[in-house]
């Protein structure tokens, strides 16, 4: 009964102090390593992100620069005039007679991003004049649709045959953002 009654006392210290320190401080601590395991995912996550960040810039980058140049193939439509008068001169150059330039009212195309900007003309001359002109127009670093190809009997004149051509010169300008107009059902 001594026995007990010496250690009995001990006991209980020691019982009390487990449930009133330790075991609050092992619930506190398994708490912080749960907040620290969230904690460390949330880092994995963010360094998963950081590590896609740069290449995500070069993406950025990259489409910037291919913005740019597919913007130069699109002038903007103070621009369109300097774009028709170097198609003149590209007919010109290649040795035809432009009969007829007359410039048509503008469309929205049906993107409605941008305006189609047609031209009715005729040229005169050669056959290969002709293609010349077709190839130069394709170097321009523009946009220029040829449609409505019409070629008239050829007609002899000295060494070659010269052609009458009836054409649609089609260019197009962007159109400002603040004028494109938004769709129905876009967000807010």
């Amino acid at each position: 009964m001594k026995v007990i009654i010496s250690i009995l006392p001990a006991l209980i210290a020691t019982a009390v102090f487990i449930i009133l320190v330790i075991l609050p401080k092992y619930t506190e601590i398994k708490t912080l390593e749960n907040k620290i395991s969230v904690q460390e995912n949330e880092i994995a996550k963010g360094q998963a992100r950081a590590e896609k960040l740069s290449e995500l810039i070069s993406e950025n980058e990259r489409l910037r620069k291919r913005l740019e140049e597919l913007k130069e193939q699109l002038p903007e439509e103070k621009e369109v005039s300097g774009l028709l008068k170097q198609v003149s001169d590209l007919g010109i150059k290649a040795g035809l007679r432009i009969l007829l330039w007359k410039p048509e009212q503008k469309k929205t195309h049906a993107s409605g991003i941008v305006h189609e900007i047609p031209v009715k003309v005729e040229l005169s001359g050669s056959y290969h004049n002709l293609g010349y002109f077709f190839s130069s127009l394709t170097k321009l670093n523009r946009i220029v649709n040829i449609s409505d190809i019409k070629l008239g009997s050829p007609k002899p004149e000295r060494e070659s045959a010269l052609l009458k051509a009836s054409i649609t010169a089609t260019t197009f300008s962007a159109i400002p953002e603040e004028e494109i107009a938004p769709k129905p059902g876009a967000g807010t």
